[in-house]
């Protein structure tokens, strides 16, 4: 079967782990998809609190994910949860108060089967909002910005047997009254964008006081809203592109690494590609969201992460049949890689339970993988970052070695073999990546990496990538 896609005005051949945007009309030049901020293409993977971190068989469920060729996984770290009780150093998360045993568990499993974690910041515990609920601000937001740090901090890298983590998000939803409140004041007037601006700073300034080179994106915000007051049960709202502008004019200077979407189409049945009316955001009209980002906030293509998107299947009553849901987790992947943006997508989530009627699972409640589960991993597999695309002239590579940072401290030596038998040794890096020279390997440089107690990964470096088939 040949794929050959085009989506969101660029062209996207696939060939292995090569990816490049074909050119502009009148342009002979392709365009290498960008390396700066995520080395290689894009991560792919799921988000499954349930299953890949509370649960009794959460191993066989990590395995699963690694098996789909899932290169990240997003999990939402409730502060609130977390600090039930105010630690007595808010900004050390070795303080007895607080409770990281179970994201410490995950963050351990996930690296020894080479995924990174997402880690979704959420939730004010009452001792620091007045006794509120978890969706309301902190009374001081330098308690957030502690906490921010200490976490980031924990998953720096710099303290053995505590895995780097490098991606970090502010808030979940902050669109949605369920997630943060108000949305509206007594008058109407929106008043959540202007928490947001705060919330967002605080968590920013945290994370990278702690960790300078991690990645840090904002908005987390849901596809759809009101954009006024509701009235009765319905939750106040804001869809994301009004949160998104009335959030640079709050604060047009907002520092990030990039915006956080979950561009869920309005109706399971409806594909991926099909635009949503603005001010609401799915995949069909992610694109255009991305150029608003750049004009609000006056940036330059605003990378994107798609942080929640799925499909959900029958027997839910708004379900799709499994079949469907395969092709449109395809064609999500496929969109998502043909747009030099996004950096990240999610799949919410990766098993089914029975009795919940949120369905979108890879994997059926009884076990059984949905034939979206092979299709999932066959695209991904082709999308996968450990195995980067840079420009011809690179002399360096920084490919991940998470599963040998597992075993080893960083500033370890591991031995890198070549399959032109070139061998030399270069330092595992705090955050588990390695800078490996290629100048001079040709096009496609093979690297075996072997630590001193002989585990191996093995890498695929492509440089001067051109436009190919994947049949």
């Amino acid at each position: 079967m040949k794929w050959v896609f085009a989506s969101l005005g660029a062209a996207v051949v696939v060939a292995g782990a090569v990816f490049a945007v074909a050119p502009r009309e009148g342009s002979d030049e392709l365009v290498v998809l960008p390396q700066t901020a995520m080395p290689g293409r894009l991560l792919v993977g799921f988000q499954d609190d349930a299953a890949l971190r509370w649960a009794a068989d959460r191993a066989a469920a990590l395995d699963l994910s690694r098996d789909a060729n899932a290169t990240v996984i997003r999990t939402i770290v409730a502060w609130q949860d977390t600090a039930r009780n105010r630690p007595g150093d808010t900004r050390d998360s070795f303080d007895p108060a607080y409770n990281f045993d179970d994201l410490d568990d995950l963050a351990r499993s996930a690296q020894q089967r080479g995924i990174e974690l997402l880690v979704t910041i959420w939730g004010t515990p009452g001792w620091a909002n007045g006794g509120q609920s978890p969706s309301r601000s902190p009374s001081d937001l330098q308690e957030l910005e502690d906490f921010s740090y200490a976490l980031a901090d924990r998953y720096s890298g710099l303290h053995a047997g505590y895995p780097a983590i490098r991606l970090f998000s502010a808030w979940n939803e902050p669109n949605l009254e369920q997630f943060l409140a108000p949305q509206f004041d007594e008058a109407g007037e929106s008043v959540s964008p202007g928490l947001y601006a705060e919330i967002a700073r605080a968590i920013h300034a945290g994370v990278k006081e702690a960790n300078g080179e991690a990645l840090v994106a904002i908005g987390e915000t849901s596809p759809r809203g009101q954009d006024r007051p509701s009235r009765g049960t319905v939750q106040d709202s804001h869809s994301p592109a009004r949160f998104a502008r009335l959030l640079s004019e709050e604060e047009p200077a907002l520092v990030f690494d990039a915006w956080a979407q979950h561009p869920y189409p309005p109706r399971a049945g409806i594909a991926p590609a099909r635009p949503v009316r603005w001010p609401r955001v799915a995949l069909g009209n992610l694109e255009l969201f991305g150029e608003s980002l750049d004009v609000w906030f006056g940036r330059s293509e605003t990378p994107i992460w798609i942080t929640e998107y799925a499909h959900e299947t029958v027997p839910d009553p708004v379900g799709v049949s499994l079949e469907t849901q395969a092709r449109f987790a395809e064609e999500a992947l496929v969109l998502a890689a043909g747009n030099p943006r996004v950096r990240v997508l999610v799949w919410f989530t990766l098993l089914d339970r029975a009795g919940d009627r949120w369905q979108s699972g890879l994997i059926a409640s009884d076990g059984t993988p949905k034939p979206s589960y092979e299709r999932f991993a066959a695209v991904a597999e082709n999308l996968d970052p450990r195995n980067p695309v840079l420009p011809g002239d690179s002399e360096v590579a920084r490919v991940p070695a998470l599963e040998l940072a597992h075993y080893i401290p960083a500033g370890a030596a591991v031995e890198v073999s070549t399959e032109a038998g070139e061998t030399f040794s270069v330092s595992l890096r705090g955050d588990g990546w390695l800078d490996v020279p290629v100048d001079g390997g040709g096009p496609v440089v093979s690297l075996r990496i072997t630590d001193e107690y002989g585990h191996t990964v093995s890498r695929l470096v492509r440089l001067s990538p051109s436009s190919v088939e994947f049949d």
